[in-house]
């Protein structure tokens, strides 16, 4: 029997970045108006004018593009020991980010800031919030923890993959764990 399961977490982008956002938006549109206007009012030629229009039309739809370039999401999938991390970008675009047997992990655990990072380790963070709708009743989605894991990883070497699963998801993992590992989270 396939052991499988998929779970989806939003990247929190905090309200800086939310910000920026508002400001690379606005900013595009005003350049956009701009060039618009600037062709059609001061350019005389039409076929000048025409290109400012073409120029215009480039513009805004370039900053629509770089706008939902920050919406990001994360997707883990785990099936039968591998778990997939995978980056969408505006719920269009996905790169694959890393694959992994669960069984090479060599430690495993709720993330920490405190928690010690060797020098030549690469950390991937995909971590994010639940992007799960409310509950039937209403309720809000359950509040998730990080979690790390650490391992050897064929293009990235000794990697630290901090990420944040549901209930299901870590159960699937933690049935998956080197025993070492699963006797000292229990």
């Amino acid at each position: 029997m396939d052991n499988f399961a998929e779970q989806i977490v939003k990247k929190d982008i905090g309200s800086g970045a939310r910000a920026r956002s508002i400001a690379l938006f606005i900013t595009g549109f005003l350049l956009a108006a701009a060039i618009a206007l600037i062709s059609l009012l001061l350019i005389p030629s039409p076929l000048l004018s025409l290109f400012g229009l073409i120029l215009a039309a480039a513009c805004g739809a370039g900053t629509v593009y770089m706008v939902q370039g920050m919406q990001i999401e994360y997707e883990y999938t785990f099936t039968n020991g591998e778990l997939d991390i995978d980056k969408i970008i505006a719920k269009k675009r996905r790169r694959e980010m890393l694959t992994v047997n669960v069984r090479a992990f060599t430690d495993f655990g709720i993330y920490s800031e405190q928690a010690e990072e060797s020098p030549d380790m690469t950390v991937v963070i995909a971590s994010g919030v639940p992007a799960a709708l409310p509950g039937e009743d209403g309720s809000e989605p359950a509040a998730l923890q990080d979690y790390y894991a650490d391992f050897q990883h064929e293009n990235y070497g000794i990697t630290r993959l901090i990420f944040t699963p549901d209930e299901r998801m870590l159960g699937n993992i933690r049935r998956a764990l080197p025993g070492a590992l699963r006797n000292k989270l229990n």
